[in-house]
């Protein structure tokens, strides 16, 4: 459905974004009935929109897929990232395709109505990529009624009250509640998920919103891995006797989260621990070094991202989802830039010069995406090898 101005009452729409400068998308309604605010973005991943919608990282935000085709996969029990999404919402092209694969245990639709997910089809999501690519992520209203009868003054107030990501600590909603151990390693296809038996390294992962398959790759590498709040001090987690201590992937502001989290990071510097750092757990590192965060206009959400490896000239192709990025001049002279992005230039790793420590802002666990960067879980294992002598 055609883009509008401030409609009072959109004919046949049932559903209604609505920004806070009162830019108006209308479109059919599916998924739960009701509305969500945040920030809305856009992916462009083809694939793992279950595995999308689960990331912790997307916690306050609303998704818009690019691709138009979303739901022939269905939905499942295994392709999640998190047991409760943590996105509000969900944007598409196409009405939500019927499961076509043997793994579909739900149609998409109806899962997102067990997750209270609203979901809004039928408008033209190119014009709306632009419009987001032009304001840069914007806060809106998604909401779906099936009587067509929207408020739409209440609706652009509520946008307008909304504070936005930055300044925002959202790992603190999406972080465990407690410590738990963690054994299961990636899928296969003609086993599925197994437990990983004969760990060789004891790692302590700080939860600022994990998603699962990074613990899978750690425990398919070799690790035995304890998981724990992200406000646990430093003194507990090198109380659990680690050999590797990992800082996740997670939501929001990093100078927010890093008000607790960057002096637990010092503490584990000092204490010459190899650390190894993902997304969030990357601007956490460089924020505990003494660098700068900065919001971007337009973060990194895709599977197709091309990061360059300065050390090795090589490129990869990975899965990103960020909408803070580390201000690479202000990083310390003993940290260096390991990885920049080929779209923007924008710093995407570091490592330390005189510690077993690295971090990248991107996905190496490829869920979803690529599977050009799973070496990084080998080289932290490398970092645990060496430090043990």
């Amino acid at each position: 459905m055609a883009q509008t101005s401030n409609p009072k009452h959109p004919s046949n729409a049932t559903a209604v974004i609505i920004f806070a400068d009162g830019t108006t998308f209308l479109g059919k309604g599916f998924g739960a009935e009701g509305k969500a605010t945040g920030e809305i973005c856009f992916n462009t991943s083809m694939t793992g929109y279950q595995e999308i919608l689960t990331d912790p990282s997307y916690a306050g935000q609303i998704i818009t897929f690019t691709f138009p085709h979303i739901g022939n996969v269905g939905a499942n029990s295994e392709d999640i990232e998190s047991i409760n999404p943590a996105a509000r919402g969900l944007i598409v092209r196409e009405d939500i395709t019927a499961p076509s694969s043997w793994r579909a245990a739900q149609n998409l639709d109806e899962w997102l109505k067990t997750h209270n997910l609203p979901g809004i089809g039928g408008l033209d999501t190119r014009a709306l990529t632009r419009y987001i690519r032009d304001k840069g992520a914007p806060i809106g209203v998604i909401c779906h009624d099936p009587s067509g009868a929207f408020d739409l003054d209440a609706l652009r107030k509520e946008a307008q009250d909304w504070p936005g990501l930055e300044g925002m600590d959202l790992a603190k909603t999406v972080s465990c509640t407690q410590r738990y151990g963690w054994s299961e390693k990636t899928w296969t296809l003609k086993e599925g998920y197994t437990t990983q038996e004969h760990p060789q390294y004891k790692v302590v992962a700080v939860d600022f919103g994990a998603k699962r398959n990074i613990l899978r790759c750690l425990a398919s590498a070799g690790c035995e891995v304890t998981v724990v709040p992200a406000e646990t001090p430093a003194e507990d987690i090198l109380a659990l006797g680690p050999d590797g201590v990992f800082l996740s992937n997670g939501p929001g502001d990093p100078e927010a989260t890093g008000q607790y989290a960057v002096p637990m990071v010092q503490k584990l510097l000092e204490a010459d621990i190899p650390l190894f750092g993902i997304c969030l757990g990357h601007q956490i590192l460089a924020r505990a070094l003494g660098a700068q965060t900065r919001k971007m206009k337009l973060g990194h959400r895709g599977a197709n991202h091309p990061v360059k490896d300065i050390q090795t000239g090589k490129v990869e192709i990975t899965s990103q989802n960020h909408g803070f990025e580390v201000i690479a001049e202000s990083l310390p002279d003993h940290a260096e830039v390991t990885h920049i992005s080929l779209f923007d230039g924008s710093n995407e790793g570091l490592r330390l010069k005189d510690k077993p420590v690295f971090s990248v802002q991107y996905h190496p666990e490829a869920s979803p995406g690529p599977q050009d960067s799973h070496y990084l879980f080998e080289r932290f294992v490398e970092n645990m090898k060496a430090a043990a002598g």
